[in-house]
């Protein structure tokens, strides 16, 4: 049996570094890593606060599912709807760091 190693394979099926479909790629699994990991934060500090997914919707007005969706990183999540979520749960300030641009505060 023959082992390829991770970067042959990413490069057989994405294509090697800096063509547009392995940029692509890179680019969106970036962005589902990042989903998850706010979902994860949402999902944390509500169950800090013993409240339901249900009762979390109620806050800011949309329905179970989406919390359920935000929450496992599965739908994007605009900047007001993250400023909703979060100041729903208690957050008073966020703040953006865009690395050497600055950091700017977002509510």
């Amino acid at each position: 049996m023959k082992f390829k190693p991770a970067d042959d394979a990413k490069d057989t099926l994405w294509g090697p570094l800096g063509t547009p479909e392995r940029d692509a790629m890179e680019a969106q699994l970036k962005e589902e890593i990042h989903a998850y990991f706010v979902g994860e934060a949402i999902r944390k500090a509500r169950l800090q606060q013993k409240i339901t997914q249900e009762q979390l919707g109620e806050r800011i007005g949309v329905k179970r599912s989406q919390i359920c969706k935000l929450e496992s990183g599965k739908s994007s999540m605009t900047l007001s709807t993250m400023g909703r979520v979060f100041r729903a749960l208690g957050f008073a300030t966020a703040t953006l760091d865009l690395g050497s641009g600055g950091k700017v505060n977002l509510w």
